[in-house]
């Protein structure tokens, strides 16, 4: 096992304590306030404290990674730099030696102020170190794919390592060829039949059978204590959501049962997971959880989360539009435009799947706009574009411009336009790594309130996840959160409070009082 960093972090406090296989924390969140407004437009707040005690369980367990799309891009990517990382490979890069690595991933290269040393310096530590983490060297990676292209031939295809790289991995992924996946020619472009060489025969039942029977193949093979599974694969159109067919949990059962067109793939993989009690995240863009799918869920007590990796453009919009509301500065049309050669791209040529990705990354903006109503009436919002062409020629180096407008003081205009080359699926191989890495952590996370008798996991729709995500999945009627920084600190304090420690609230009081300082 690879070495757990955790080992080095304890918290001194009479709200933790360590066991030999569990931390307990009493917490008491301060987060929950309470607004009333009254009729003459008054606003009364009330501050609001409940106590809470969370459980973790230390025990790292065997994980295994199941990639639905194992053959694309992303998922020779993410298996291929796996192998890299766990051997220490080395390459040459014109003149200079690169060093395998996980950077862009939260949980393997990223850290968080944990307080103040005796020199009064901030002091941080890596964010995997706070609690108990499955090392991403520790995966054991399988998958699915319509195409039976071996790893080594499809990391060549997808040509997102440099040459001397996927020369040293060949071997190593030359011997893994995905299962067989599911294939609806409905639901993705008709420009991927060419690929559908490896698809699992019958109908829906028989499909979803055959899934359920391939993670627990999976699972025994390999001695595995959970399993992980993550669609990478294409963006499908969005499912129509039908009364009768897939708006409660036993009518989805019974559409599968019966081959109900309107049922999609990627429906029947999370279906599949959540029955196998394996977590499920979905990284494209389309309505895998409907509300059958979403009920079957809670009632299972699995976790899901979703929709589409945040890797490039959208992260970059999350953080600026966060920026411009927040300092009252009011955007008034954004306009974004990408485009990139890879099959993702050749798949959103499609009309109907890029309407699934225009959806998600039309939304990313709608929580901090609706914050602010001073800048925005009732109703209103930013003109908001989003444009995606195929350009086989740039490959997996997506191209993504954007332009901002925005008014600012007295009626003028202020316009930010920005360029960036995305590396598509090295920006996206680490958030899969950190998806599967914070789902499965959160199986071990437990919490009890003094209204109640036992420890519950959390909601099944991991929203917690939404960092990671274009279109966060949440509870039913709880807020959806885009805002980047937002959503990282909302990471960072749940697993505070997981160890007794007080959230992030940059306030610096010891810095800001009679006394700080030196002089």
């Amino acid at each position: 096992m690879a070495e757990q960093l955790h080992n080095l972090f304890t918290v001194n406090s009479p709200n933790v304590e360590y066991k030999e296989s569990e931390i307990i924390s009493n917490y008491t969140y301060r987060g929950d306030t309470r607004v009333s407004v009254d009729d003459d437009g008054s606003v009364t707040v009330t501050p609001v404290e409940t106590n809470y005690i969370f459980k973790t369980d230390t025990h790292v367990p065997k994980t295994g990674l199941m990639i639905v799309g194992l053959g694309g891009n992303n998922g020779t990517t993410v298996t291929g730099s796996i192998i890299a990382n766990k051997l220490g490979m080395t390459w040459q890069v014109k003149s200079d030696k690169q060093e395998a690595n996980y950077y862009g991933s939260l949980t393997q290269a990223s850290t968080f102020k944990i307080g103040r040393d005796a020199d009064g310096k901030d002091h941080f530590i890596p964010f995997s170190s706070v609690l108990p983490m499955v090392h991403p060297n520790d995966f054991v990676v399988g998958g699915w794919d319509i195409n039976d292209l071996n790893l080594a031939d499809a990391m060549a295809r997808a040509n997102v390592f440099p040459y001397d790289l996927q020369r040293q991995l060949t071997k190593h992924l030359e011997n893994i060829v995905p299962l067989p996946s599911i294939y609806c020619p409905d639901f993705i472009a008709s420009n991927q039949e060419e690929r559908a060489n490896n698809v699992i025969e019958g109908d829906k039942q028989a499909c979803l059978d055959q899934i359920r029977a391939d993670i627990q193949n999976f699972k025994q093979e390999n001695g595995l204590e959970k399993v992980i599974v993550l669609w990478s694969a294409n963006t499908e159109r969005f499912a129509d959501v039908l009364t009768g067919i897939n708006d409660t949990a036993e009518n989805l059962m019974n559409s599968i049962a019966n081959n109900e067109e309107e049922v999609s793939p990627s429906t029947i993989f999370a279906v599949a997971s959540i029955l196998e009690n394996s977590t499920f995240i979905n990284g494209s863009p389309q309505n895998t959880f409907v509300p059958g799918a979403i009920e079957l869920a809670k009632q299972n007590n699995v976790f899901i989360g979703g929709d589409d990796f945040k890797s490039g453009q959208t992260k970059i919009k999350s953080v600026l539009v966060d920026f411009l509301v927040g300092a009252g500065i009011k955007p008034l049309a954004i306009t974004s435009y990408n485009h990139l050669g890879n099959n993702d791209g050749k798949n959103l040529s499609a009309p109907k799947q890029f309407r699934s990705k225009e959806i998600s990354k039309s939304n990313v903006v709608d929580d901090m706009v609706e914050s602010n109503s001073i800048l925005y009436k009732e109703g209103e919002h930013p003109d908001h574009t989003v444009v995606i062409k195929y350009v086989p020629t740039v490959g997996d180096s997506k191209r993504a411009m954007d332009e901002y407008v925005s008014e600012i003081f007295m009626g003028g205009l202020n316009t930010i336009a920005m360029h960036n080359t995305c590396e598509d699926s090295l920006l996206a191989a680490p958030l899969i790594i950190d998806l599967a890495i914070l789902g499965e952590l959160m199986e071990r996370i437990t919490y009890k309130t003094e209204e109640m008798d036992e420890f519950e996991s959390f909601h099944a729709v991991l929203s917690i996840l939404s960092y990671l995500l274009k279109a966060p999945l949440v509870p039913e009627g709880t807020p959806v959160v885009n805002a980047l920084f937002a959503q990282r600190c909302a990471l960072e304090n749940i697993f505070k409070a997981c160890v007794g420690l007080p959230p992030v609230d940059h306030m610096g009081l010891e810095y800001r009082v009679q006394g700080a300082g030196i002089y």
